[in-house]
Order: C-alpha cells, then structure tokens, then sequence
C-alpha cells in the first residue's frame, strides 16, 4: 500500500487553517471600507479571476441559462447573505471569534433540516450534539449582553441578528446545491456563484452605501488574502482533497474553525474571552463535533 505524501496528509488541517483566516481578513480590511463596497470589490475580483481560469481550462459553461441562474441564486445565499451578514455584523462590533462560533453551528442547523428536505438520518448522538452546540451559543452570547448591560436593539443586537442571517444563508445555499446542483463543473458553476453574489452586494452597496473605500496597506493585503488565499486557494486545496479521497477528514475537522479564528484574534487583535465564553465555545466545539460524527 503507498504511503500518503506530507502534503496531502497535512491538506485538511491546512484547509481549516485558511478558512479560520476569512473572519480575520475581514476584521484587518474592515476599518477602511463599507462592508458591502468591501465584497463587491472581491466578488468582482474573484468572478473575473476564475472566468478567466475557466476559459483557460476548457471548463464546460453550464447548459441553460435556468442553470446559470440556480447558480446565482446559490451564490446569493452561501457568498451573498453569509459574507454580507458576517462583514456587516465584525464592521457593528461583533468580535472574530462569536461571529465564527455563530457560523460554526452551520453543520447542526444544516442537519436539522437536511433531515425533511434530503430524507438524511440524524442520529441520536447528532441532536445531542445539535443540543449541546446551541446551549454552548447561548452561553456565550448571553453572557455577552449581560456584560455589556445592553438594552433593546443595541449594536451587539444588530450584530447578533446579521451573524444568523449568515448562518441561514450558507445553509440554505449548501442544501440548495446539494439537492439541485450536484454534478456540474466547480469551475464554471462557482463563476456564476460569484457573479450572483456581486449583483446582490452591489445593489446593497449603491443602495445603503456611499462606496468608501481607503486603500491603505492593510486593506490591499486583506483584499489580496481573502482573494487568492480563500476564494482562490483555499477551494482549490479543497478540491484536490477530495481528489484525493481525503474529504473525510475535512469534515471531521471542520468544527475547529470556530475555536481556530479565536485563538487567531487573540494573537491579532486581543480579543479576550473570560471563562464563561470559553466553556461556551468548548461546548459548542463538542456538540458540532459529535454533529459531524459518522
């Protein structure tokens, strides 16, 4: 049997790692734009980079203009709502780590209702961890608001309500293509995601925005990262994954994102937790874990 070489072995973890770094990039470029400026930009980047890889590969363009715009829609949802509700809530105050702990429940919300609309099974062991990874949010964000001794539609509020709207979209948006988009090229269909995606930023954008941007150091080298690194890189070493027949453990280590981005925004920005939303962190970490359990 042929051994796996270092790099694949080590892919997932390094997978994860640069999937935790998105909640940084927006916190490091988030100073220097309006959120939605922000992703047009990047959405714009990004659309013209893999059309351009598209083309240059041959990959086949999708067959009807009905796929084409399934496509849009999915990127509305999982690039859109997500990335939109994630800036928008890190650029009202949300600290990195909560917003990544808010998203991290994605794979328990996704198996709650993946269970009536794809007929998937939810083991007993799955809802405990759905359980368990919702009384570790509450810990946490409650513990966030008594702190604060905030009142009504605070800030934190605000913040709180975009992160979910977040979480519902990246979900909606992956059980979406799972059921509807399973077999087309990531190459084309991933084109026509981000296309979508800058059409709703960008009407969000001239809509509530004046398209502030500053272009300082710090904000190039975010807009780069989260560019090539995420949109470009991170999918990319994702795909050879599971080329490679490696996804498996991509899944099994999905859960550490939440607690990988607060460890990162500790060391970046100090952002402290206290104990209590620490133990709120650790819980969820468990219950997505035992979610993510096969």
């Amino acid at each position: 049997m042929t051994s796996q070489p270092v790099w694949l072995k080590a892919s997932p973890a390094l997978f994860v790692f640069l999937w935790s770094t998105g909640f940084i990039g927006a916190t490091y470029g988030l100073p220097y734009a309006e959120p939605m400026t922000f992703l047009a930009y990047r959405f714009a980047i990004v659309a013209v980079l893999l059309a351009l890889f598209a083309a240059v590969t041959r990959a086949p363009w999708p067959a009807t203009p009905a796929i084409c715009l399934q496509n849009a829609l999915v990127g509305v949802l999982i690039h859109g709502i997500y990335l939109g509700g994630v800036f928008t809530a890190i650029s009202r105050g949300m600290p990195t780590g909560l917003a990544a702990l808010v998203i991290g429940l994605q794979p328990a919300l996704t198996a709650i209702v993946a269970q009536p609309l794809l007929g998937e099974r939810v083991s007993k062991v799955q809802w405990l961890g759905i359980v368990l990874g919702f009384c570790g949010l509450v810990l946490v964000v409650a513990n966030k608001a008594t702190a604060s001794g905030a009142v009504g539609w605070a800030p934190e509020t605000w913040a709180l309500i975009f992160t979910t709207a977040a979480l519902v979209g990246i979900t909606a948006g992956s059980i979406y293509q799972k059921a509807y988009l399973p077999n087309q090229d990531i190459r084309t269909g991933t084109t026509w995601q981000y296309v979508g995606a800058f059409v709703f930023v960008a009407v969000l954008m001239f809509g509530f925005e004046e398209g502030r941007i500053e272009w300082t150091g710090d904000f190039i080298f975010a807009m780069v990262w989260l560019v090539l690194v995420l949109s470009v890189g991170a999918v990319s070493l994702f795909m050879l994954i599971i080329r490679h027949g490696a996804v498996s453990k991509v899944a099994s280590l999905l859960y550490l994102v939440p607690a990988v981005t607060a460890l990162l925004a500790y060391f970046m920005f100090d952002e402290r937790l206290n104990l209590i939303q620490i133990a709120g962190m650790g819980l969820t970490t468990l219950g997505v874990a035992l979610v993510n359990r096969k």
